[in-house]
């Protein structure tokens, strides 16, 4: 049997890409599958290794790798990881799903989960749930029954969905937020950190408070 590690790099060193790496770190402990080759960033760090990890350049340095590697994108901005998406456009990169070995994910579940989604410690997710491309659940996650996430989407921890509910591409969910059953939310709106949403909300807004009310809307 092949036990060969595969090739993976992280984009986004900072402490995010630290959390990402910890979470490569713990599923290695129980399935060892990934060999971490070091980090890429457009903004260069302060030092040249990131916990014991080599920097490696840029994005576009990425880009022009010339052999198959595994990417994940560590970056929690949904606008950023986006952008960064969008100019990946090597053939050579292939985007992995990183679920952590605590966060149960059985067929009877109907989970779809998208490419380069990552899923991290003690996460819920129940049943017929769909997450798109590029979806970051931080720390103990809940997701309830039939649920739509949109790619780029960026849920901080402790973020509450309940049933039924939709969000559109690259909604970011603040700490300890929770969004009520039937609720849609539109694309690229940011939900404050404790906020609970109790209605609808439209794209391109920042929504805080209890119950949640839009403060700021971008046309």
């Amino acid at each position: 049997m092949n036990t060969e590690k595969q090739k993976i790099a992280i984009v986004g060193a900072g402490g995010l890409g630290k959390e990402v790496l910890m979470l490569i770190h713990q599923i290695n402990h129980v399935t060892p599958k990934w060999n971490v080759v070091g980090f890429y960033d457009d903004a260069s760090p302060a030092h040249p290794e990131i916990c014991g990890y080599p920097y490696l350049g840029t994005v576009e340095d990425l880009n022009s790798i010339e052999k198959p590697l595994h990417a994940v994108l560590a970056i929690g901005n949904c606008q950023a990881k986006t952008d960064v998406a969008d100019r990946l456009i090597n053939p050579c990169i292939h985007f992995p799903v990183l679920v952590h070995p605590s966060v149960l994910h059985y067929p009877e579940q109907k989970l779809c989960l998208g490419e380069g989604t990552i899923i991290c410690q003690n996460c819920v997710l129940t049943t017929n749930v769909t997450l798109g491309r590029h979806v970051l659940l931080n720390l103990a996650c809940t997701i309830g029954h039939d649920v739509e996430i949109g790619d780029f989407c960026s849920l901080m921890p402790q973020v509450a969905v309940s049933g039924c509910v939709r969000l559109g591409t690259g909604v970011y969910g603040g700490t300890n937020s929770a969004i009520l059953q039937n609720q849609k939310v539109g694309a690229f709106t940011t939900i404050g950190a404790g906020a609970v949403v109790t209605k609808s909300l439209p794209s391109y807004c920042t929504a805080v408070g209890v119950p949640a009310r839009i403060i700021e809307q971008i046309a």
